[in-house]
């Protein structure tokens, strides 16, 4: 499994919004600023991450993208999962049924399931809040 550098850059952006103050609106343009990524590209990276309900835009003069949640409530799973799609490790898990005329027969298909739940387990079991924490230190 590869992250593509959409799902790197929706971790980042979602870090970013989650160390500032939390009161006043992040322009992107700041937070491209920061992270060195070009303002269209996280134009692109925003609207899954709102429509998955972690962020939502502020408009004006003072505008700019708030976390709808407390960074302790949002998983990098979650960030990753709306930039990227599924993060299944191999097609045949991608979709809650596996539809593989071979999984019957499949020996390799236990080792991926595991792969799978390790992945997922960790992912779900970092916050946003975790990575702030570790980042202060």
């Amino acid at each position: 499994m590869v992250i593509s550098t959409k799902g790197r850059y929706a971790l980042r952006l979602m870090l970013d919004i989650a160390m500032q103050d939390g009161t006043s609106p992040v322009p992107l343009h700041d937070i491209a600023e920061r992270q060195g990524v070009s303002f269209k590209y996280l134009e692109q990276i925003v609207p899954p991450l709102s429509k998955a309900g972690f962020l939502k835009s502020v408009r004006g003069a003072n505008g700019g993208y708030l976390l709808t949640r407390d960074p302790s409530e949002i998983t990098t799973g979650d960030i990753l999962r709306a930039g990227e799609g599924n993060l299944a490790p191999v097609a045949c898990l991608a979709s809650d049924e596996i539809d593989c005329p071979r999984a019957d027969l499949c020996v390799t298909l236990p080792f991926w399931k595991g792969l799978d739940e390790a992945i997922t387990a960790y992912i779900d079991s970092v916050t946003l809040a975790d990575l702030v924490k570790d980042r202060a230190v």
